[in-house]
């Protein structure tokens, strides 16, 4: 780039977001889930449209939209969406410090909690950079703010430099992606590009292409209450239906025992007396095959239990919530390509993992944009430790200016 992006106001937008409580709930029954994140798209409608945007309004599905209009080139429209709300941690007066060239020195803060290198050898990333943390007391909202400051940064540069040719280029910003809902609600119609890019997490360099299949699965079971001392013979203990069903699922596929692309079944919720009982499960692979095996393997699990007892007791309620988008990414390497490229061009190594869970792209992928993510350069999401560099979110922002550059050539 001649000029380089304008990281004191990157800096300074990241803060001003970071201070907003966005943490979304999940069991609130609105959309968004939390009023913060309203200020928030309220904030950027505000700053974007006085930056100089196109079509800057908070839409109905909750999302911001910003258009910078093509300026001579006929290239695809891209989009690129981050995510207004941060994790289910304290989010309540964040304040963000910054540690101008970060020696790697450990960071103690007034509530004991210490960042090390020692604990955290992610952080010799940082060396030499400022660094911005919490105080230790709250999340600093890295996730996804970082993304968000990186977007409207790469948007200020390029309305800064007209020389630059490119595509019609559309922002997005949402509410509770952190509890699976913000990515469903978005109007593929409205916001229209070819493809986009979410900058959720990841570090500098990394791209996910890959997101996991998942399903949940609800099981109530049925147990008969009996007094423990006449219960021979009668007493059917719900309570032990759920651990025998536990115990019959592949134990070395669970979270704690898997990696990359390795799926799972994960039992999270468990609770229960001896006349009922109730378990949540998700299932998770990579591999489409592999996920409706999986799936089989718990609905096999259950019916041979069942089998065994006076009658069907244990009721299985399976629901696929999200698949692979690889899927459908894999049709058209375009976004592949570029984003590479871009990496590359901006002296970083692009490294394509695999996304073990599930993002907004999965959604918006499956209504019918494809949307892998790009990183936001930060470490430690959703606790105290969430860290992140002024240069590494400048990055950011370079590499959607060299993704937009290069679309047109």
């Amino acid at each position: 780039m001649s000029k380089s992006i304008d990281a004191a106001l990157l800096q300074q937008d990241f803060i001003t977001y970071c201070q907003i409580n966005t943490r979304s709930d999940a069991a609130s029954t609105t959309y968004p889930s939390t009023p913060g994140q309203t200020v928030l798209a309220k904030k950027l409608v505000t700053q974007l449209t006085a930056l100089g945007l196109s079509e800057v309004a908070l839409h109905d599905d909750g999302f911001v939209y910003a258009t910078l209009p093509a300026n001579g080139s006929d290239a695809d429209p891209i989009g690129f969406i981050a995510h207004l709300d941060t994790a289910d941690y304290a989010a309540k007066n964040v304040k963000p410090l910054v540690h101008p060239n970060y020696d790697g020195n450990p960071i103690q803060f007034e509530n004991g909690l210490k960042l090390t290198v020692d604990e955290f050898p992610k952080l010799k990333q940082y060396f030499g950079e400022t660094l911005i943390t919490s105080d230790g007391t709250t999340l600093l909202g890295v996730d996804d703010k970082a993304g968000i400051a990186a977007a409207v940064a790469s948007a200020r540069y390029l309305l800064a430099h007209p020389e630059i040719k490119h595509g019609e280029i559309r922002f997005g910003f949402g509410p509770d992606e952190e509890i699976g809902r913000g990515g469903k609600h978005l109007d593929t119609k409205a916001f229209a590009t070819k493809f986009a890019y979410t900058l959720d997490n990841g570090a500098l360099g990394q791209m996910e292409f890959e997101t996991f299949n998942g399903a949940e699965a609800k099981i109530e079971i049925t147990g008969t209450s009996v007094h423990p001392g006449e219960a021979k013979n009668l007493m059917v203990n719900a309570l032990s239906l759920a651990e025998k069903l536990d115990a019959s699922l592949p134990q070395f596929e669970r979270p704690e025992f898997t990696q990359d692309h390795e799926g799972f079944f994960a039992l999270l919720h468990l609770t229960g007396t001896v006349d009922h009982a109730s378990m949540y499960y998700i299932i998770r692979d990579h591999d489409h095959n592999l996920f409706e095996g999986r799936k089989a393997t718990l609905q096999k699990a259950i019916a041979e239990i069942n089998a065994t007892l006076d009658r069907p007791r244990i009721q299985l309620t399976l629901n696929d919530q999200y698949y692979n988008i690889y899927d459908v990414l894999k049709k058209d390497s375009t976004p592949y390509d570029l984003a590479t490229k871009a990496i590359k061009a901006v002296g970083l190594t692009p490294e394509a993992v695999p996304f073990r869970g599930g993002t907004d792209g999965t959604f918006i992928t499956y209504n019918g944009i494809p949307t892998p993510n790009l990183f936001n350069g930060g470490i430690n999401f959703h606790g105290p430790y969430e860290c992140v560099s002024t240069e590494a979110m400048v990055k950011v922002a370079e590499t959607i200016v060299k993704v937009i550059e290069l679309a047109v050539e």
